[in-house]
């Protein structure tokens, strides 16, 4: 399986469907693209939910520095999802 921080583009798609001629492996490789994209948004959530937890946690500890380093976390994985 690809990495889950592989970029898929569809030229890429058309490629591999254009080198194959098979509409099985331009099936596979469209499901595996679909499946790293579901596992990479499932673990972005996962992270998501875990720093908002860290959060409210540094904020009732007073933990400045805490506080500082999850939000900026978090902001930095909301500015990649919305690449």
């Amino acid at each position: 399986m690809r990495s889950l921080d592989k970029y898929y583009s569809y030229t890429d798609f058309l490629k591999a469907v254009g080198q194959s001629k098979k509409v099985d492996e331009a099936e596979k490789l469209l499901n595996e693209i679909y499946l790293d994209l579901f596992l990479n948004r499932i673990q972005r959530m996962h992270r998501e939910e875990q720093l908002m937890v860290l959060i409210d946690r540094a904020l009732d500890e007073k933990d400045e520095r805490a506080f500082h380093q999850y939000a900026t976390e978090l902001e930095i994985l909301h500015q990649v999802a919305s690449e």
